[in-house]
């Protein structure tokens, strides 16, 4: 007897848009399989919609120039970037108004930023239209890519 519930295939094709651009999930984050190197995580600014892409590009070219050899992945829908493959120290993530950045361990930056997170260690960025502190968010990401590994693994 064939199953009633869709399997896994099919859930995955009905996600998929008809117009072969990624799927824009909840708050217009982009669905963006998982994968290592720049390749993917390209493919998912491409993908941010509006202001978002912008923003996305000058996200990851900040890190770029202040981490030259950052490693980068898509996980979970989202950019995460490091100093070796599955040790992050940053990732983003679209939402409807804002984009948010995660520091993995942001309360040992100075200064801290300014979003709290229930897990101690995690500080948060949201980062609005126009609102982005080019100095600031550079020398954090400079901070953040010389701490030690926290247990942001994955």
């Amino acid at each position: 007897m064939a199953s009633k519930t869709p399997g896994k295939t099919e859930r995955a094709a009905k996600r998929d848009s008809s117009d072969g651009k990624p799927v824009l999930l909840s708050g217009g984050n982009p669905q963006i399989a998982k994968g290592y190197g720049d390749a993917p995580v390209k493919a998912y600014i491409a993908a941010m919609p509006d202001w978002k892409k912008d923003l996305g590009r000058r996200l990851d070219a900040l890190i770029v120039d202040a981490v030259p050899n950052v490693c980068k992945a898509i996980k979970w829908n989202s950019p995460f970037y490091g100093m070796e493959n599955d040790v992050w120290f940053l990732s983003f993530h679209c939402f409807t108004k804002y984009v948010k950045v995660t520091f993995f361990r942001g309360a040992s930056l100075n200064p801290v930023p300014p979003g709290k997170s229930k897990y101690p260690e995690v500080r948060y960025l949201d980062i609005h239209e126009g609102q982005l502190d080019e100095g600031q968010f550079s020398a954090w990401v400079r901070q953040a890519s010389r701490l030690p590994a926290s247990g942001c693994e994955g």
